[in-house]
């Protein structure tokens, strides 16, 4: 059994912590990630996610009652949607690979043309591009350093979220992401790739961390590097990364500072909110597109 270190304070910074709940002539700056109430190293014991303190951990046990996360999943042992979602993105690449006939240049390829994230195709009616661009990669090297960071990052968040969870801001950070790309990108330049709602994860990582009370340094350490590598390496779409940082963001915050009363009815109409607000922008650019190409031919946006 582990349990988190006390943090290291003076005499002034400890008289203004609060005491520990079972201890109240111990400040500490740690709490119970389950009942939020102050607690010492002493009084923590280590769960899936975070720690709870020991009058939590025996009343789950007296009650017989499966304990759930701060954004009200069950406690889950590993992930699944995780892997699936790898699968996919390993499978749309292998046959992107199958008809292009090349590993490297499989952006040539049948699938890519038609779901490719290109703001003038989807102004041309085909929002499905939105999504499906989202399972595509250019080479090997895109697919295996997405799939690397989504492992990374998502089975943890898998298991603070909940599966059902999870999912809903994975796929609103990928949409965040298209949606920037739409918004400010270049017309004709076709982007691709897991990279908008990878960086979802990682905001919702970090907003996690935050409501757990967690060191943020080493989160905010993967998303500074991240950021520096979409501005200075050519060809990668930094607009789609902090369209989904700020959804994966945003989606997060709504599912884990819910309060306990009614909480999976405020996280679905705050998550409900955010898909209306998206597409709502979706609906306002696409208007203003008006004429635009579309395979040599003008048509109507929209």
């Amino acid at each position: 059994m582990s349990v988190p270190p006390g943090p290291a304070t003076g005499p002034e910074e400890a008289a203004q912590l609060p005491g520990c709940a079972r201890h109240p002539d111990r400040p500490t700056g740690l709490r119970c990630v389950r009942c939020e109430r102050p607690a010492c190293p002493e009084c923590l014991r280590e769960a899936s996610v975070g720690y709870q303190c020991v009058d939590c951990v025996a009343q789950e046990r007296g009650r017989g009652r499966q304990a759930v996360t701060v954004a009200g999943a069950r406690l889950g042992s590993r992930p699944i949607v995780v892997p699936v979602l790898i699968a996919l993105n390993v499978l749309a690449f292998v046959v992107t690979a199958v008809q292009a006939g090349s590993i490297q240049g499989n952006n040539s390829s049948a699938l890519f043309e038609t779901f490719a994230m290109w703001p003038t195709g989807v102004a041309g009616g085909q929002w499905v591009r939105l999504i499906g661009s989202g399972f595509l990669h250019f080479g090997p090297i895109h697919l295996l350093m997405n799939m690397i960071a989504l492992w990374v990052i998502g089975r943890d968040l898998e298991l603070v979220l909940g599966r059902l969870r999870f999912t809903a801001v994975y796929l609103l950070s990928l949409l965040g992401g298209s949606v920037a790309v739409f918004l400010f990108g270049s017309l004709n330049e076709p982007v691709a790739g897991a990279s908008g709602a990878v960086y979802g994860l990682m905001g919702g990582i970090a907003v996690a961390a935050l409501r757990l009370k967690v060191s943020l340094r080493p989160v905010l350490l993967v998303i500074g590097l991240n950021i520096v590598l979409s501005v200075s390496i050519p060809g990668i779409s930094l607009l789609g990364h902090l369209g989904g940082l700020v959804l994966g963001g945003l989606s997060t915050a709504a599912l884990v500072y819910a309060p306990r009363q009614r909480q999976a009815q405020l996280q679905a109409v705050a998550l409900g909110g955010l898909l209306v607000a998206l597409v709502a922008v979706l609906i306002t650019r696409d208007l203003q597109f008006g004429e635009v190409t579309c395979a040599g031919i003008y048509c109507r946006g929209g």
